[in-house]
């Protein structure tokens, strides 16, 4: 049955409407998760440009037109894959982190196998804290990720692993700045240090106040891609801040930093 008949050559059913509203969805939601991000938002806007001329020249008979756009859409989505292919695995992670898939899914998959997830437990969190307070005090830069669902494998491998108990002056002496191992992060698996000097993914927001450096810019790209927390203290004035899903909290007390921490802790909240 039409619905819509007044277009004239544009005939619309109940089916085209709802084809129209979830393509509306989708790319509201795409356009939702990348927001701040402007090579991407470019790279979306150009492709949703395209077609929708593609979808106007078909409509209107446009052979010429039609034939065009086609081979632009398919020689040109398959170069922006190539050259854009950083960008774009980032879009995608961060859409599914804003939607909630990755999470729901990942719940599921741990359910079927029986997987739990690690979490931190009290002792390694006072450990942790008691590091972070020390290096705070002594103006060491530190960049440590709290790993919760989001597997960190692919950035342990760009480092050194460990299989080592959390200790403070393990922590320390890793980040102390004469250290072979200071410059990266360090990620946490459960109650382990799984990796030091590992390469974290750069955020392209603009937004971030000047005296954010390379560790803090480092943390709020990692926190977009996945659900891991992430401590960062300041070399130049030894502040802490605390990133989770892209923001930025600073960190006034160890009470605080442990409140923060909670989630991590073994029988801590749920997100």
């Amino acid at each position: 049955m039409k619905v819509l008949g007044i277009f004239g050559f544009l005939q619309f059913g109940v089916a085209d409407i709802l084809d129209i509203l979830m393509v509306a969805l989708i790319i509201f939601f795409l356009l939702r998760s990348i927001r701040g991000d402007s090579t991407v938002v470019n790279i979306v806007l150009v492709l949703v440009m395209l077609v929708l001329a593609q979808a106007i020249a078909s409509a209107l008979n446009m052979r010429m037109m039609t034939v065009l756009l086609n081979a632009l859409l398919d020689v040109g989505v398959l170069a922006i894959i190539i050259i854009f292919q950083p960008e774009i695995r980032h879009l995608m992670n961060r859409f599914a982190m804003r939607t909630g898939i990755t999470r729901r899914t990942g719940e599921l998959f741990n359910k079927l196998l029986g997987i739990k997830e690690e979490r931190l437990g009290s002792k390694s969190v006072e450990e942790l804290a008691e590091a972070v307070r020390a290096m705070s005090a002594e103006k060491t830069g530190a960049l440590i990720v709290i790993q919760h669902k989001s597997s960190m494998e692919e950035y342990i491998a760009t480092g050194d692993s460990f299989n080592a108990e959390i200790n403070r002056r393990l922590i320390m002496n890793i980040f102390f700045k004469n250290s072979p191992l200071h410059d990266g992060a360090m990620i946490i698996v459960g109650n382990h240090i799984a990796a030091a000097r590992c390469q974290l993914p750069m955020t392209n927001r603009t937004d971030l106040p000047a005296q954010f450096g390379m560790r803090h810019r480092a943390a709020v790209g990692l926190s977009e891609d996945t659900d891991a927390d992430i401590i960062v203290v300041s070399e130049e004035s030894g502040s802490i801040r605390f990133v989770h899903n892209g923001e930025v909290v600073k960190v006034e007390s160890m009470h605080d930093l442990r409140q923060l921490l909670g989630s991590a802790m073994e029988g801590g909240k749920e997100e």
